[in-house]
This record gives structure tokens, sequence and C-alpha cells, in this order.
């Protein structure tokens, strides 16, 4: 047997990627030494897979910001706007990725970024091509090239992965006059136009990405994949190719794929273990087809347990010789950190229970070692540390285990309805039409990171810190009341980020040093692991929101993380159901809800960025699998409060029009949306939504300053849509990660819209009742 893997994470170990790219951008490098220290990045990665004894690197996964960017760039998928600005192939392509705008912002030269959506159920980020005219067969493929000539010249035994046509036309936007039949034909003929240049090297197979044959397909679905694919396969130029599939299991397209020419198939058998492992042993598998048996998962950080695993290893010894299997990972490694050995500060009964990217590579030896030399010690050892702690006072609280069990059993749900409690809060609050607000956080400056920084070693005492921070709450503040922001925000300074501040202060999580994971372009994140049953021991954003709203007679939102988001945005343990650790944080963030309105905050938001994220992938598992149980958990969080207390959510890069119904059920006073990045297409969705909504009206994604003419034209087509006493008016997302400049400048045109369009249709101050 040999061993590889789908992917390995780009960012590096200590975000090198991020801080050369963020260089270019800010013209520190040029793009020469850009590209020289990616290439070292990328090179010493595929060195350390060889060294760990990887038997065949994938290249072509890295990328500099998105890989369906990448693809789309390689098949000259680039939409006009970003043609005519005329810029570098590489400026080019991040202009496709943050948008572009130019000193003076002159006509031309200010262009929105390309659709940013989740990757299948994951926490990254992809970019949605644009189809305008079509795919011609001339491709621009330098960068898979340079990747091929690198990884032969350090003699590694390699296959280039791209994503696969089907996925690429299914995830992309079709703004062009052709048909799907049309572009299936074109994108044959471009696939077929890459095999022809790879037939240059010396890679043995291609990797092409197919993971949307793990959704739901129909009859005309599948006829669309045969359809690209019989002509492609029939261009071989030599090289096998290895339809590769993860998230899940292929059922709707086995029996299709089992039998069209390709040469090895890549099934995920951890997320898609059950009903890959069925079909295999009710179909059978192709006597002339390698393999890729995805073992070790790819999306979590525990130690893969080598009994489950070799279990899986002998029902496939039925099915197939072992020189026709390869063993790998479930999916690309990109979803979790680089390696365990950077975490110095972790306790060691925590660090033996992980593996990260790195110590994945060495789980893939052991696996292909025991299954050819079984050796009882180590599997012994495996299980000891795999079921350590079950009693450790650390990871078991009864209490909250009991307490979360409850309220799976009870009815939660507010009361009194909207309709009765929304004259209640307007008139405490006594808002204007078309309120104003942000999403909550502001720029994470360089100077608040370094005060951070400062504190954690010490140099700062907590006083000081605090007094800090404080300085800047009421500077922003202040700020905020200048732009003329109707709810204001406390700008979450003492933050690092939404989830791992709230795991910091509850029980059951542990904290890495360095364990980024990357969720879009060069932003990373350090997901908590949830190790424990989770409790709240003390109020932890009280005497924050306390302090904020003692500056201003405007109310300010008490600002929380969902527990949803909280969960999904963590690497969760897997010994008890997702919807119970989700009850658990749910009670903890309930705590802090009462604190909170206890304290006189009036308007409290609690956050459920990623609801959607673990939506399973086929909509028949949608609500017996995790829609009942996930809003259960929020509602779980505010169904206690008073009438008058005004609860707000936000969603933020998620295809939302299909989960409406959950949406209202959710029961929040306020929702806000991402929608500029989609181009406000959910308006048309939301047209029945029964409570306050505000879709983003410009995308904080991207450095561009949105003119107040083009922010009022987006409101004015809301208010077309949407009723305009039910409109709020608001950033897609929070402003953590953009500059000061740009993020006042695009503030105040923001509320000079708003005013605009008041003025323009004659509002009154206050609005009438939401119907």
């Amino acid at each position: 047997m040999q061993t590889t893997i789908v992917g390995y994470p780009r960012l590096g170990a200590q975000r090198e990627l991020k801080k050369y790219t963020e260089q270019y951008f800010r013209g520190e490098i040029t793009q020469a030494e850009l590209l020289q220290s990616a290439a070292k990045l990328r090179e010493a990665q595929w060195l350390l897979q060889k060294q760990k004894g990887l038997a065949i690197s994938p290249v072509n996964d890295f990328s500099f910001y998105d890989n369906l960017l990448d693809m789309a760039f390689l098949l000259k998928v680039i939409p006009a706007r970003y043609q005519e600005l005329g810029l570098s192939a590489l400026d080019t392509y991040f202009a496709m990725a943050r948008g572009y705008q130019d000193s003076s912002g002159s006509a031309g030269q200010n262009v929105r970024a390309l659709k940013m959506r989740k990757w299948f159920n994951t926490n990254y980020h992809y970019l949605v091509p644009e189809i305008e005219g079509g795919i011609g067969s001339e491709i621009q493929a330098d960068k898979l090239w340079q990747e091929c000539s690198a990884a032969e010249k350090l003699g590694l035994n390699y296959r280039p992965a791209l994503i696969g046509p089907y996925t690429f036309l299914r995830l992309s936007l079709n703004k062009s006059a052709q048909s799907l039949d049309t572009l299936a034909a074109e994108l044959a003929a471009a696939y077929g136009a890459i095999l022809t240049g790879l037939a240059r090297y010396s890679c043995e197979y291609v990797q092409l990405d197919e993971p949307a044959l793990v959704l739901d397909l129909t009859a005309d679905d599948s006829a669309l994949f045969e359809q690209i694919y019989l002509p492609l396969l029939a261009q071989k130029r030599g090289q096998k190719i290895l339809l590769q599939t993860y998230f899940g299991d292929i059922r709707d397209i086995y029996a299709k794929v089992s039998g069209l020419g390709f040469d090895a198939l890549g099934l995920d058998l951890v997320e898609g273990g059950r009903g890959n492992l069925e079909l295999l042993e009710k179909y059978g598998f192709p006597a002339d087809k390698k393999l890729y048996a995805g073992l070790v998962n790819g999306k979590n950080i525990w130690l893969n347990d080598y009994q489950k695993s070799l279990a899986v290893l002998g029902r496939l010894d039925k099915l197939l010789p072992r020189e026709r299997l390869v063993l790998s990972t479930s999916c690309s490694l990109l979803h979790v950190p680089y390696s365990v050995r950077y975490e110095r500060k972790l306790a060691e009964k925590y660090k033996r229970r992980l593996a990260f990217a790195e110590e994945k590579l060495a789980e893939l030896s052991a696996l292909k070692m025991l299954a050819e030399n079984p050796d009882p010690a180590i599997l012994q050892r495996n299980q000891e540390i795999i079921w350590a702690g079950q009693n450790d006072p650390d990871f078991l609280n009864r209490q909250v285990r009991e307490q979360a069990r409850q309220a799976a059993a009870a009815e939660i749900a507010r009361q009194p309805i909207f309709a009765a409690r929304q004259p209640e809060q307007q008139k405490q609050l006594n808002l204007p039409w078309l309120p104003t607000t942000t999403i909550g956080s502001f720029p994470q400056t360089a100077e608040v990171r370094a005060w951070r920084k400062a504190y954690k070693q010490g140099q700062l005492t907590a006083a000081e810190y605090q007094e800090r921070l404080k300085g800047k709450i009421k500077e922003v503040i202040a700020r905020q009341e200048e732009l003329g922001l109707d709810v204001l925000v406390h700008g979450e300074y003492e933050r690092n980020d939404m989830v791992e501040y709230f795991g910091e202060h509850l029980q059951g999580f542990v904290f890495t040093e360095n364990g980024w994971v990357q969720s879009y372009g060069t932003r990373g994140v350090k997901p908590p692991l949830i190790f424990g049953d989770v409790a709240r021991p003390a109020a932890f954003t009280v005497e924050w929101i306390k302090y904020a709203q003692s500056l201003t007679a405007r109310p300010v939102k008490g600002m929380l993380t969902g527990p949803i988001t909280i969960l999904n945005w963590s690497f969760p343990r897997e010994d008890i159901p997702l919807a119970e650790i989700a009850y658990q944080i749910a009670l903890a963030i309930q705590a802090e809800v009462l604190d909170l309105e206890k304290n006189g905050i009036k308007i409290i938001q609690i956050d459920e960025a990623a609801l959607r994220e673990k939506l399973p992938l086929r909509r028949a598992d949608w609500q017996r699998d995790y829609l009942a149980w996930a809003v259960k958990a929020f509602r779980l969080t505010h169904y206690l409060v008073k009438p008058e207390t005004q609860i707000h959510t936000h969603m933020c890069y998620s295809e939302l029009a299909d989960i409406s119904a959950t949406l209202k059920a959710l029961d929040a006073d306020v929702l806000t949306v991402e929608a500029a990045r989609s181009d406000w297409t959910l308006l048309a969705a939301l047209a029945d939504y029964d409570k306050y909504i505000g879709p983003g009206i410009y995308d904080v994604h991207s450095p561009r300053v949105p003119a107040v003419e083009e922010l009022a034209g987006i409101l004015e087509k809301m208010c077309a849509q949407l009723a305009a006493d039910q409109l709020w008016v608001n950033p897609d997302c929070g402003l953590k990660t953009r500059a000061e400049a740009e993020t006042t400048a695009s503030l105040r045109n923001l509320v000079a819209a708003a005013v605009l369009v008041r003025e323009k249709i004659s509002l009154p101050f206050s609005p009438k009742q939401v119907k």
C-alpha cells in the first residue's frame, strides 16, 4: 500500500504566507519577492511530507488565496471588469479576490471582489467564479507548470491536484448566454488542454477534486457530469486520472463513476464512511481501478483510532487486493493546524490526544505499518490515550450534562411573540426608520494587538491593559456618535477572536499557541478545542458593555457569540453528540444574556455567523440531523429575556435562501445578514421575513470605500423589495480586519446614505409597527 493526502495547509505554521502576501499588498515587497518566499514555503512543505514517509505528494494544492479562484484564473474565467483594470496577472488575481480601488478613485477603477461563500460544510471560504463569455480552450497554467517543475527538481513522487470541471461548473455563477451543455463541452476541451500540458511532466496521476458529487444529485446532474467527463477521459495523454471526492458519500453517482474510465477513485471513509462502505460492499469495486481510502480525518484534530481504521481496512480487504489500495486523508488537511510540535505551553495530557497536519502524515505511515504487521502494544497505547481522562474533572461536569439533557427534552419558546414585544422595544429604544449600526467589531489595530501581547507576556498589568482598552472604547463610542450611527457597539477590542475569546472564559475549552487554520485568503483563525463539558464560571462581557453604555445615551449592543457558531468554529469532542455540546454552550451563553439584561443592556446581539456551516450536505438530513437542535440551542440562549429586550443575530457568507424558515424559527428580533458579495440576491428569499432585517449594504472583506450614491441606490433597491419599516442599515460583517481610515469613511457614507433615503422617500422619524 502507498500513502498520500488530498492536500496540505498553505498558510504557514507561523502564518508566513499571510505575512508575505500582506507585505505585498502594502507595497513593502516586490512581486518577485512574494513569489520567491511562497516557493520556499511550498517546497519546505513538500520535503516535510517526503521526510514523514508520504509516498505521493499533491502539488498545486498551494494557493495565494483560494483554489477555486486559482482554477478560474487558469481557465481564464476572468470577468471583464477585472481585465479592464490593466493590472499584472497576479494583481488581477488579487483584484478578483479583494476588489480594487485606485488612489484617485476615478471612474472604472473601483471594482468589487467576487462573491464569497462557505466551502461545503467547513469554515473555509471560496470565491465564486463568474462565467461571462464562455470558456475557451486557451489556458494560463504557468503556476501549475512551475509547481510541477519544482517538484521534479526535488525528486518528489507527486500528483497535480485541480478542482474538477463538474464542481467548478456547479459552484460557478453562469452570467453568459451559454447553456450548460455548451459550457460542459468547453470545460472538457479546456481540461483536455491542461492534460496535454501535463503530459510533458513525469507525474503518473492527475487528481481532479469533485466534492460536489457528495451533494444531492438529480438525473440531470449525473448526465452533466458524464457529458463533461466522457470526452475529457478520451483526451488523456498517458496520465492516469484520480477522481477525488470528500465531505460525504457519493450514493447518487457511484455506479456511474465506477463504469467510467477513471483510473482511481478517492472516497471519504470518515464523513462519508458508512455510506461509501455500503456502496462498495453493495456494488463492488472495479478491478481496473485503485481506491484512495480516506481513513485519516482531514477536518478534526483528534488522534486516529487505529482499531476503527484497521476495521475499515478489514472490510476493504474483502473487496480488493491491497496493491490497489492507497491510504489517504478524508479531505485536504487545509482544515487543520500545522503541527502539535509548535504547542510548547499545552499540557501533555492534551497534546498526546491531538494530531494536526504533520502528525496525520505520521498516522498514515503508522496505519500502513499496522495493516502489514499488527503490533498489539501500539494499538493498546493508542486506545489508552483516546479514552484517557473520561473521568478527569477537567473534562467531566455531571451537573452541566444533566441540565443539557433537560433542555433537550423541554419546549423552548420566547414569550410573548414578536408582534406583541415589538411595540415595547420601539417604545424603549425610539429608533428612526432605517436605523444604522455595525455588526460589532471595529479594527483591531497594531496598537491594540501590541497591548494584548504585552499583557500576555507580563509587560502590562491587568489594570493597565484594561485602562488602555477602555480608552479605545471611549474613542470608538465618540467616533460612532460623530458619524451618526443609531445603535453603537463597544468595538470588541478586548477580544482576540469571536470564538476564542468566549472559549477562554468558559470551562471545557483548550487553546493552542499556533493552531492557525485558514478561513479565507490571508485570514487565519485559531479554533478552540472542546475537550470537556462546557460551563460558565462567571460573567465576562458585562463590565465592558456596561462601561461602553455609560459613555452614551444611545443604545450599545451587548455582543455575544452564539452556541452554534462557537461549536462550528471549534474542534468538537467526538465522545458525545454535537447537539449535547450545543446545549451546554447555549446554557452558558444564556447566563451571560441574562446578566447583560440585569445590568441595563437593552439590545443583545447573539451572532450565529456559522449556523448554516454544518448543515448536512443532503437535504433529507437537514431537520433530522441538524436544524432542529441548532434552532433549539439558539432559542435557549434568549427565551427567558423580557419582552422589551431586543435580541439581534448575525449571519455571514452563507447561502441562507434555502433556510428562510429556519431564520424565522430562531425568533431573533433583528437579523443582519451578508448580502453585498451576493449582489443582494438574498432579498427576494427574505421577502416574507416577519421581523426586522438588515441585509449588509457593503462588503467588509474588501478595502474599497463605497460611495454615498452607491449605498443609497442599494438601500433604495432594498426598500423596493422589503418593507422600509423593517429594514436596518449595516455592513456585511464585523470590521475587525479593516483599516481605521477606510472604516470611518465607509461608515460615514453608510449613515449619509440612510439619511438620504429617509429624506427621499419622506419617512417620518419613527417607524410604524412591523406587520
